[in-house]
């Protein structure tokens, strides 16, 4: 695993709370075609340093080197929101027939 790494962070257009951690100038046209069919069109977020004992939102920076260093790319997704799901439920009880 490498010791640090110079990053770029895009979000989706696509998908709300859904990041792409790749390493700085990595060709969009390299990464897998289902992966950016289902991220859609990168928007930049932000440039950063990542080192391994770096905390993020939802991971760490080891986390994202490893994947780094295995895919070429994190994919960071949403929690699954308990409360959503569990009123998506109530709600489809309900309007059983």
């Amino acid at each position: 695993m490498t010791d640090k790494a110079f990053v770029s962070v895009f979000r989706s257009s696509k998908k709300d709370d859904t990041y792409l951690f790749v390493r700085r100038g990595q060709e969009w046209a390299e990464l897998p075609d289902a992966l950016k069919e289902i991220f859609g069109n990168p928007v930049h977020s932000m440039d950063l340093v990542l080192t391994p004992d770096r905390k993020l939102a939802r991971t760490t920076g080891k986390q994202v080197l490893e994947a780094l260093d295995d895919r070429g790319f994190f994919l960071q997704m949403p929690e699954e929101q308990e409360g959503y799901v569990m009123e998506f439920r109530k709600k489809l009880e309900r309007d059983r027939p």
